[in-house]
């Protein structure tokens, strides 16, 4: 469903999607199935796609976001 939301050739489009010049950051949990996204949506011809490497954990470890990816530390 990814895939049709961000085609600009979809009518099921959301209104970001308005090029393939758009930048896409895809972000998961640990940054598996991200990369898989991202890599799908490059094979549509959006070649801005990319993912987070490590996902929303990296992010969280590394002091980016302020809620931890461990369900303890809320």
């Amino acid at each position: 469903m990814l895939e049709w939301r961000a085609d600009p050739a979809s009518d099921a489009r959301i209104p970001a999607a308005v090029d393939h010049d758009v930048r896409w950051i895809i972000l998961c949990q640990q940054g598996y199935t991200s990369s898989l996204a991202a890599a799908s949506l490059q094979d549509l011809g959006l070649h801005r796609a990319t993912d987070v490497v490590g996902g929303y954990e990296a992010l969280a470890a590394a002091g980016v976001v302020g809620v931890s990816a461990d369900p303890d530390k809320h």
